[in-house]
Order: C-alpha cells, then structure tokens, then sequence
C-alpha cells in the first residue's frame, strides 16, 4: 500500500466499513478478535497514521463529545435546549471534557456527521436531542457501538420506553400538566381547556395526557374532548385555541408551551372576560413567561443535563454497562392565579 493511503483505500482493500476500521482505532472492544488483528496489521503496513488516530493508538481519548445545535425555534419556549447546553457544557467541564456542535438540517444529515466526527474530530461520544417517533439516530449509534446518551425518551409508537436499548434522560412533562390542571381545578374551574401541539408529537402527547388523566379523574365519564385544541407552538395559534376553548365554555387553559400561553393569555386580556388570563398555565417557564407573571410549568434542565452528563461517563468508562432511563419530575411555578367561581 502506498504510504499516503485513506482510510477509504483501507476499507476498500479489507473488504470491511470505514467505521470497522475507526473502531480498530478508537473502540477495538467491539471488533471481532480475527478482524481487529488483520485491519490493524494492515494499518501498520499502510503507515496510515493520521492525528486523531495517533493518539487513540496511545490509548488516550478526546475527552470531547458532540451535540447537534437545534435551530432556536419560535424564540421562546426555544430556550429550554439553550438552558440544556449551558448546563451540559458546565457539567461536561467539571469533568475535564469539551462540547463540540454541529448543524445539520435533518437526521439522516446528522447520521451523516457521526461517522465524520468519530473519524476526523476524534470526538468520544454523542448526546442527542429532539427525540421523536421514529427516530433512526439512536439505532445507528446502537448497531455501531458509539457511546451516547439521549435528553428525551425514544417515544417508540407501542413500546415501553423504559426497556430501551440506550439511555435516556427526560422530563416528565406528563406529570407536569396534570398537577398544572389539578391546581386549575382545586381553583374551581371544572372546564379546563388545553392548547396543545398536532398528534405525532411525543412530547406534546405525554403532555396532553396529563390533562387528560387529570379531567377524567375528577369528573368521571365527562369527556374532554371538546375542550382540547391543537395548532403549531406559536403565539398565534395559543389565541386561536382560547377563542375556540373559550366558546367551548372553558374558563382555564393548560397550554404545551409557553409560547401557546402567551397567546392565549394576550387574546383573554382582550375578550370580555379579562380575567380569566390569570387561569392560563404554560410549560417551559421561559423568562418571558416569568417577566409577564405567567404561571407555568419549569422543567429542571440543569439536573437534566448533569445526569445526561453523568450517563455518558459511565458508557464511557465501561462500554458494556447497562442502559439507564431517568425521568425528571417538573415544577408548577405558580404566578397571580386567583380562585374561580361559577
């Protein structure tokens, strides 16, 4: 082979994956005895020795790991992954690593980039975020043995979350609406209405469970359905859900963000009955959110973060170690929310 060879050229001539061969160099664990000895024999010959490469031959690590950086969003209840990486980049300090992000426009790109991160940028493991239905990312770290821990559960349609084949950290924004709907209710609303996200979205339907569960155990048979409202996470459409709640007879709102809160709680400031603005709770509890005194659920990001923190070191100190699964219990930051009377 010639002395400048690629690891393309390594791949084709062994007949094996690009990524069995930054395995041999970085993860030689999890190759096959007989594979590792003859791609690592054939690195040797090749004198192919590029930096990143060097030094895992040296049994030294990056000490760094990777995160998608996920567009801002509506610029409000967005703040939450800014307050997750924050907490992350502070927490991967304390323990002498580095967070290197990276932009790509869908998960098959990002899929992409795995490979060219382990390779090239020598990076030890991945954290992933914005989980959904159907997410194929994970499993392509599973099948290929790289160490990552995901902030959000798998939301797999008819599987239990908690017997997943990775570890997870979440929140569990399930409890968090229904204490938000058990206070409206403890309030004296017995028509609480909830503006929420389209169905397909995990995280908006364990919220919107919540509600659900809430109603249905205080009033029974009574069905909620039609004080349920779904639209796109902006202001806009959270004053379209309260008009149309509103006219529903609904007298409380339980909102999926507080991007949806602010609008619902704008439209009722306006209509003729002005306050019931008090009677709306969002979920984020974003800064805007607190500015303009609206009550709101508060996810605790910074534990979130330390414990993702912490998941990953143990992949990657012992790449055999069990998957974990932690869900997070929110808090209801109450604000100006006055009892209600028929």
């Amino acid at each position: 082979m010639a002395s400048r060879v690629t690891i393309v050229d390594l791949a084709e001539q062994l007949g094996v994956s690009r990524q069995t061969i930054s395995n041999v160099l970085n993860a030689p664990h999890r190759v096959k005895e007989e594979t590792r000895i003859r791609v690592a024999r054939a690195i040797e010959e090749s004198g192919y020795r590029p930096n990143a490469a060097a030094r895992q031959l040296r049994n030294h690590v990056s000490r760094n790991i990777g995160m998608r950086l996920q567009p801002a969003g509506n610029g409000i209840s967005g703040t939450v992954l800014t307050d997750f990486l924050y907490g992350l980049t502070e927490a991967a300090h304390g323990h002498g690593y580095r967070v290197t992000l990276y932009c790509a426009d869908s998960d098959e790109e990002e899929i992409s980039r795995y490979e060219e991160l382990v390779t090239e940028a020598d990076l030890d493991g991945f954290i992933l975020t914005a989980t959904h239905h159907d997410d194929q990312r994970a499993a392509w770290l599973v099948q290929r043995g790289i160490p990552f821990v995901a902030f959000g559960r798998p939301w797999n349609a008819g599987s239990d979350v908690r017997e997943a084949s990775h570890s997870w950290v979440d929140v569990d924004g399930r409890i968090g609406t229904r204490e938000a709907t058990e206070h409206l209710i403890a309030a004296g609303h017995r028509k609480v209405g909830y503006i929420g996200w389209p169905d397909g979205s995990g995280v908006g339907g364990d919220r919107r469970a919540g509600w659900q569960e809430a109603m249905a155990e205080h009033f029974g048979t009574e069905d909620p359905a039609p004080l349920n409202y779904s639209g796109e996470d902006t202001a806009a459409s959270g004053s379209s859900g309260a008009a149309y709640l509103l006219a529903k007879g609904a007298t409380a709102f339980v909102c999926a963000s507080d991007s949806l809160a602010l609008g619902a709680s704008a439209y009722l400031r306006q209509s003729d009955q002005p306050g019931l603005a008090s009677a709306v709770v969002g979920f984020d509890n974003t800064p805007v959110a607190a500015a303009v005194g609206l009550s709101s659920v508060s996810q605790p990001v910074e534990s979130a973060a330390g414990e993702v923190m912490r998941l990953l070191l143990g992949h990657l100190n012992s790449p055999t170690a069990e998957p974990q699964h932690v869900l997070l219990r929110p808090r209801l930051e109450l604000r100006d929310l006055q009892p209600f009377s028929h």
